[in-house]
């Protein structure tokens, strides 16, 4: 085979390639000689059947998987001698292919950037962390209170407020017809929750207990049953009783219907809880930090089609969330195109870094490291850890894709441990705020779904979608649609 290189710019490579006649035909040859030994012709014995007899019945078959193999071999060999490391797929392109006579081709790469691992001792980022108030376990039980609130009926008659729970009767009608799933009995209605369409709670606050109420409202554009988006409608309601809502107080009793066997047993469950939400969340200001510095200080070449391809995912989720109703930055088409490309291009360079610094340390993903991966998200679900474990064991697809994530934390923990890391403690509140909120540029990321910003096991991101979800309330046509 003979190899000419016709292009060397950047990271981009061209090649002539030529293969004789002979090694072809060899090829070919070989392929209908394995053939001979597996296929029944009339006539003759397996094994026995003549080459030109062969060559005469599978000939164009052979020939196209003859070409295949040569040109494969060839594109390998030459990335092979050149000690090349493709950043895509090489595009090759046959020129020239006559029976009988040499094949020319012309093969096209992009190589990965030589990238030179510094020394991680000399970064330094910082690292917000705070440490429980007691204030903060004082919300979280208000908070319960509030969710484990008890309505029992008003001492004195009045009308109703904002706050009362009302039972209610109520029937639904379009043009005077009633649709189904707008009526229901004894109903219990927290006014002010906002669970019903806009505009029906409000026309039963300054009623009393017994009045016969004619609520009218409009379905939303939106709403979920497309035969009552945009309708107006009329409830025939009646208000049966008046509750007073009450926090629960907060005892052993809130406890034990928070499944605590005790109240010093909740907080306890409550200062456990938000320590491991403050810890993850300042890991991840800590691992963002880190990402920008190392952002900062390397700078390399980038294979033009892997930017490209980010490019076109980040594109495709922008996209994706407007067609979901999702809120994105209203930006013009060159300002997003701009910003996309500059986050497209981070991606990509810190992809490349991380797989760099995993495959020079050797550092790999463990089989424990995704049963921790999955044990972890199955924590984000109490009382349904086995369901997603369930999940997992079901789809090992899902299973691959957390290889992902995993390898790139493992490669943030290798880094860290080299990088100074210095502690700096803030409120909570300073910990729980959005630092994108302060930076004017890469406003359109920040609201759109993304990939995350550094290496990654395949072409598709991890997905870090739950895999299980709790059981959603039925609702009646008069509640407001999702």
């Amino acid at each position: 085979m003979q190899v000419t290189e016709t292009k060397n710019e950047g990271l981009s490579r061209e090649y002539t390639l030529a293969i004789s006649a002979a090694d072809f035909e060899s090829t070919v040859t070989n392929r209908l000689e394995h053939l001979a030994k597996t296929v029944n012709i009339p006539g003759f014995r397996k094994g026995k059947v003549p080459l030109s007899i062969l060559r005469k019945k599978y000939g164009p078959n052979v020939m196209g998987e003859a070409l295949d193999k040569a040109v494969n071999e060839a594109a390998t060999k030459v990335l092979s001698d050149n000690k090349l490391r493709a950043a895509t797929q090489p595009q090759i392109e046959i020129v020239k292919f006559e029976e009988g006579q040499d094949i020319e081709c012309k093969l096209a790469v992009e190589v990965m950037p030589q990238i030179e691992i510094g020394d991680f001792t000399k970064i330094s980022i910082v690292r917000p962390v705070t440490k429980i108030d007691e204030s903060e376990v004082d919300k979280t039980l208000d908070r319960m209170a509030q969710a484990y609130k008890t309505a029992t009926p008003i001492a004195k008659a009045r009308k109703t407020k904002s706050g009362d729970v009302i039972l209610l009767d109520f029937a639904g009608s379009v043009d005077g017809v009633e649709f189904p799933g707008g009526k229901a009995e004894a109903y219990s209605l927290e006014l002010g929750s906002n669970s019903f369409i806009p505009g029906f709670e409000e026309q039963l606050i300054g009623v009393n207990a017994g009045d016969d109420v004619e609520v009218k409202v409009s379905f939303p554009a939106e709403y979920g049953a497309k035969e009552l988006a945009g309708k107006d409608a009329v409830f025939a309601c009646k208000v049966k009783e008046i509750q007073e809502s009450k926090p629960s107080a907060i005892d052993d009793e809130l406890a034990k219907k928070a499944g605590m066997e005790n109240l010093d047993a909740l907080k306890t469950a409550i200062r456990e809880q938000h320590s491991q939400g403050f810890t993850e969340i300042s890991r991840q200001k800590a691992k963002r930090a880190l990402l920008d510095a190392l952002n900062d200080v390397y700078a390399f070449d980038l294979p033009q089609s892997m930017v490209d391809a980010e490019y076109q995912s980040i594109l495709k989720a922008f996209e994706k969330a407007k067609e979901a109703g999702q809120e994105v930055e209203d930006m013009d088409d060159d300002d997003r195109d701009i910003d996309f490309r500059d986050i497209a291009a981070r991606r990509v360079k810190l992809g490349l870094l991380f797989a760099e610094v995993g495959r020079t340390n050797n550092i790999q993903v463990a089989q424990d490291d995704i049963q921790q991966a999955i044990m972890k998200e199955a924590r984000n679900y109490p009382g349904q850890e086995q369901m997603v474990f369930k999940y997992y064991q079901e789809n090992p697809q899902a299973m691959q894709q957390l290889s992902g994530p995993v390898y790139e934390e493992k490669i943030v923990d290798f880094i860290m441990e080299l990088a100074k890391v210095t502690d700096k403690t803030v409120s909570a509140d300073e910990l729980m705020a959005d630092d994108e909120a302060d930076k004017p540029k890469k406003a359109a990321a920040k609201k759109t779904p993304a990939k995350k910003a550094a290496a990654k096991a395949d072409d598709e991101p991890a997905a870090e979608k739950a895999p299980a979800k709790k059981p959603a309330a039925k609702k009646t046509a008069a509640k407001k649609a999702d």
